[in-house]
């Protein structure tokens, strides 16, 4: 945290100049690890995920598209962006981020509800040696809470705080934190067989030697565990993994060397400018000149008694440094910026000789890779996150409640929702007559809610690109499937549909062109008149200005004799008719 505040002069034991008066003049902080975390932690909230449910049968599918409708109610009534938000933070800077999908029960009016928050990483304890945090056989969430609350809470409890042998770590706070008052209450979830073999996850609270809640002694939870899911409610999300660890490592574990570095040099630089531009003399003892005089820059005259030479009065003199430190320098700026894949392209910079937006667009997006690979395994901790929801909803959920949906055009509308399309189902029975059951399962997707306004005039840029090259012309409609099938970009499936679309609407009109001409004979045939079948043949030409407007009133026979001729083939039925009187053209 000293590191990401800038304050890592302290985080590594310097002294200030006072206690040190042979130190360096000066302890520059400079922003280049923080400006690394920043923009990673920019991408990954112009992503912030979005949960889409899709059933695993056909007769799932009515639950699946209610349970997909109120999932992202249920995260914003949590307020899960912030907690998102909150959660890449500590991912970027400590390598790691939990969540917590824990149930309730005192939320809406005591009918309970869903609660996710981040947990922080120093109040969670697991068993060592492990990776997955599932693998774990205890798991414990330890909090501080204020003594006369706890009494207030729990009255067991008077008489029986104080000491505990618990020591809950803390990071250095500014402010003075005063725990005497405090006592440590643990939540504890282990893991239990049951005698058919299935997994049980039970759940005690205690402080001191005092047992707050248990749910093995609870007749509700005794024989099915506490989350009927059996999985701990914390989700980690890491960014580089450790072995032997379920935490990982962030980017001040990465970058803070080559930070020293860029500050311990750029120190000494400054520090060099300094002494350069402060003037100082050697003086001997028997010059007899006024100090004072010398050291007031206002006054013109200094006064000296005796002599003065360069043996008496001397200025110091300082080598300029080499502009190869600079270089060192900039070499380690150019270290971190390697090492956290944070390039002045990905900041929105330009690299020189590079000025064509397309040009541009092309490497920002080769250089997100990292940013993709970050946002992507916080998706799958999202999935994760929404596996827990809905199995919270699939358990607690046996009341209707009413949720108001939001619509895509901003239009809302409520829906009522309990969990019985999620319950077990019977579907028959085995050969020896026990009713056999499936519990409908639904696989969750992750999408971005929104896309950043680079994403949308990306996209914008390739819609107009498609349009240029005729991807919409029906009449193209094959060209353009098939070089569809060979792209990829985001929407390329309703872009392929409207093409099938435009494809299938000009053979239809096709086909009834044929059926017209087809029917114009047959009237032709019956009544012994030319006229209907020759009236099939004036067709105007494909792109010609006007085609298939009829002759302006109030023309004269040539005149309108000529407009059709430009847009008639002059053959037969369309000579005669040339030569006919404008109503009749008409």
């Amino acid at each position: 945290e000293l590191w990401w505040q800038l304050r890592h002069w302290e985080a590594i034991g310097r002294k200030k100049k006072k206690d040190c008066p042979g130190k360096a003049i000066s302890e520059p902080t400079s922003a280049w690890l923080f400006n690394s975390i920043m923009n990673k932690h920019a991408d990954m909230m112009d992503n912030v995920p979005e949960p889409v449910v899709l059933p695993r049968e056909r007769s799932d599918e009515e639950s699946a598209k209610v349970l997909g409708e109120i999932l992202p109610v249920v995260l914003e009534n949590n307020g899960y962006d912030q907690a998102y938000d909150h959660a890449c933070w500590e991912k970027l800077k400590h390598g790691t981020a939990a969540y917590g999908v824990f149930w309730d029960g005192g939320k809406e009016n005591g009918l309970g509800d869903i609660s996710i928050r981040v947990v922080d990483l120093l109040k969670l304890y697991w068993e060592p040696g492990i990776t997955d945090l599932q693998d774990s056989r205890n798991l414990f969430l330890v909090e501080l809470v204020d003594q006369d609350l706890l009494e207030e809470e729990y009255p067991q409890l008077r008489g029986k705080l104080g000491g505990t042998q618990i020591d809950v770590k803390q990071y250095l706070y500014d402010d003075q934190v005063d725990n005497s008052g405090k006592s440590i209450v643990v939540d504890w979830y282990y893991k239990l067989r049951a005698p058919s073999g299935r997994q049980l996850l039970h759940y005690c609270k205690f402080c001191g030697n005092t047992v707050l809640y248990a749910s093995e002694n609870d007749p509700a939870f005794r024989e099915r565990g506490f989350y009927d899911h059996g999985r701990y409610p914390i989700v980690m999300d890491v960014l580089y993994p450790e072995k032997g660890t379920p935490c990982g490592f962030g980017y001040v574990a990465i970058c803070k060397d080559p930070q020293t570095y860029i500050d311990r040099l750029f120190g000494s630089i400054l520090d060099n400018a300094l002494e350069a531009t402060n003037r100082r003399y050697f003086i001997g003892g028997n010059t007899g000149m006024n100090e004072a005089d010398l050291l007031d820059k206002s006054k013109k005259l200094i006064h000296v008694e005796g002599g003065l030479d360069e043996l008496h009065l001397r200025e110091v003199a300082y080598d300029p440094l080499s502009g190869i430190y600079v270089n060192i320098a900039q070499l380690k700026i150019d270290e971190l910026k390697e090492t956290s894949a944070n390039r002045d392209v990905n900041s929105g910079g330009k690299t020189g000789g590079v000025t064509a937006a397309s040009a541009i667009a092309a490497l920002q997006e080769a250089g997100n890779k990292s940013s993709r690979d970050i946002i992507a395994s916080s998706y799958r901790t999202h999935t994760e996150v929404c596996k827990l929801c809905v199995e919270l909803i699939r358990q607690f959920y046996t009341e209707r409640r009413a949720f108001r949906v939001t619509g895509p055009g901003g239009d809302y509308s409520f829906v009522d929702f309990d969990n019985s399309g999620m319950r077990e189902q019977q579907i028959g029975t085995d050969a020896g007559g026990a009713p056999l059951y499936r519990v409908p399962v639904f696989d969750l997707k992750m999408r971005a809610q929104k896309k950043n306004p680079f994403s949308r005039m990306e996209q914008n840029e390739r819609a107009k690109e498609l349009y240029g090259l005729g991807f919409f012309n029906p009449e193209r409609a094959q060209e353009a499937l098939g070089a569809l099938e060979m792209m990829d970009f985001e929407g390329i499936d309703k872009v392929r549909e409207q093409a099938r679309e435009g494809q299938t609407l000009l053979k239809m009109v096709e086909q009834l062109g044929a059926q017209v001409q087809q029917l114009s004979s047959m009237v032709a045939t019956l009544t012994g008149d030319g006229n209907a079948a020759a009236l099939t043949d004036v067709q105007p030409r494909r792109g010609a200005p006007g085609a298939g407007a009829p002759a302006p009133t109030g023309m004269g026979e040539s005149e309108s004799a000529r407009i059709l001729q430009a847009q008639t083939p002059m053959t037969g039925y369309g000579q005669r008719l040339a030569k006919r009187s404008t109503p009749e053209v008409e």
